[in-house]
């Protein structure tokens, strides 16, 4: 049984029938169960991708503050912003009245808020977002949190009938060798997609195979192991012109995927949030590692 289906049924046995002006209680990707009196009518997402899930449900009106590096959609950035590269302030959340708070362990955010969340009494939800699986289990989840959970189960079902038309398309053809260079750090290596992630998950649900072998517990890896690989088909999540200089780089023109005009740039909100725009990526990435295939 995948980790989302079991989370899933564990909110169906501590919420029998959850619904608007009725007490819900869930558990969080943390293990806590998450009791909430009533839906909320003040959120703070924490992150971009928390952000999404909750507008995905036509609850934006019910955003009271984001993070700084929330940029969509457009007419939730005016929001009062509670944190951005420095952490988060917790004398911000609280001041906007949060009725949930919802984040993601990272960049320290649940370390900062969720004790003191719960010392204040504020409710915090715990979201993970390692597959797309996850990402729809929680797509689910916000909606019985927030009264809504027809809305949750209407767009996880759209979405999960758009990955079946790409699995039809794709289905029984050959896997091509793929790396998605994801990010460049300053001392020279680079961030690829690997096993394990939800940036992963998208490479293989949109027909590929990792180019690079092992990558499981590896965030970063040099130019020269990707040179190595050889992938026939090379992704960068970022600009053009980003890519166009990586590939002009000594060595890189040798690479298959460059040698046979397989190298694209692809846009990073679609691959690097784990929300409902990942389903654009991995839409996307299906039509590049088989464009045959997307005209059927």
């Amino acid at each position: 049984m995948s980790r989302a289906l079991a989370l899933t049924l564990v909110v169906s046995a501590l919420s029998a029938a959850p619904a608007a002006g009725q007490a819900v209680t869930v558990r969080d990707a943390l293990g806590r169960q998450v009791t909430l009196a009533a839906p909320p009518q003040r959120i703070v997402p924490i992150f971009a991708s928390n952000t999404e899930i909750v507008v995905s449900l036509g609850l934006a009106d019910r955003i009271v503050g984001i993070e700084a590096y929330t940029r969509f959609p457009p007419e939730i950035r005016n929001r009062p912003l509670v944190g951005g590269r420095l952490g988060f302030s917790v004398d911000a959340v609280v001041g906007l009245r949060p009725d949930l708070v919802v984040v993601t362990p990272a960049r320290q955010a649940a370390n900062t808020l969720v004790d003191p969340m719960d010392r204040l009494g504020v409710p915090v939800m715990v979201f993970l977002h390692r597959t797309v699986e996850e990402i729809l289990a929680n797509m689910r989840l916000m909606g019985r949190l927030a009264g809504v959970a027809a809305r949750g189960e209407e767009v996880a079902a759209r979405l999960e009938a758009r990955m079946a038309r790409v699995r039809e398309r794709t289905q029984g053809l050959q896997r091509p060798r793929t790396i998605m260079i994801t990010g460049r750090l300053g001392n020279g290596l680079m961030l690829v997609a690997r096993e394990g992630t939800y940036t992963g998950d998208a490479i293989v649900r949109a027909g590929g195979r990792f180019g690079l072998a092992g990558t499981a517990h590896i965030a970063q890896v040099s130019p020269e192991a990707i040179l190595d690989a050889n992938p026939d088909v090379l992704l960068f999540a970022g600009s053009e012109r980003d890519l166009e200089e990586l590939i002009a780089r000594p060595g890189w023109s040798d690479l298959t995927a460059v040698r046979n005009g397989r190298v694209h740039a692809v846009p990073r909100p679609e691959l690097l949030i784990p929300g409902p725009r990942t389903f654009d990526g991995i839409e996307r990435l299906a039509t590049l590692l088989h464009p045959t295939a997307a005209k059927r």
